[in-house]
């Protein structure tokens, strides 16, 4: 009875170890070098990120990906660590802080003398011809002049699969903020 209840044991625990429910999670790359914030004093420039919006069918868990020209696929077992929409506006804050030197960069309202932006992401998925796609808008909210434009960024993936997929929607989303960071230079 003994040998029977260690043997049961035993394939219990390996049955509960070696369970594997196939999910696998992602999570956008940071930034590689650091962003140097600088100390808000007189002449700094402040730029509150307030929001990443996106569409429902990027809101919930599942990578997407597009199948053929009307057709998106929501992913079951390729799924976001954490809400795509915080990604995106942790990432962002990361890109434009490290691309605008002399700026305090911010998840977070820094005062009355900020410039505020806010963007619209209306794509961000791989897609059936080997590309993954970030389009959408942002708007600017610098000194009280509205300033809106839209992107749309499509870049080839080096190599087949969820990994390079997602490290590639992360490169366009960084080619994003520093388009971003270079508009942001030339008002200032």
């Amino acid at each position: 009875m003994k040998k029977w209840l260690t043997l049961f044991v035993v394939m219990t625990l390996s049955a509960c170890s070696s369970s594997d429910d196939g999910k696998t999670y992602y999570q956008l790359p940071q930034s590689s070098k650091p962003a140097m914030q600088a100390v808000s004093q007189p002449g700094t420039h402040l730029l509150w990120v307030e929001q990443v919006s996106v569409p429902d069918y990027l809101a919930g868990n599942g990578v997407v990906y597009q199948t053929s020209d009307v057709k998106y696929v929501i992913a079951t077992n390729n799924l976001w660590a954490s809400p795509l929409d915080q990604q995106l506006r942790t990432t962002l804050v990361s890109n434009l802080g490290s691309a605008l030197p002399g700026w305090v960069v911010a998840s977070q309202p820094l005062g009355y003398d900020q410039d505020t932006l806010n963007i619209n992401v209306t794509g961000f998925h791989g897609r059936y011809d080997g590309k993954v796609v970030v389009s959408g808008e942002w708007l600017l909210n610098h000194q009280g002049q509205l300033i809106k434009k839209p992107f749309h960024i499509e870049i080839k993936q080096q190599e087949d699969g969820y990994d390079a997929m997602v490290k590639t929607l992360a490169q366009a989303w960084q080619q994003e903020a520093q388009s971003i960071a270079s508009e942001l230079s030339r008002l200032n």
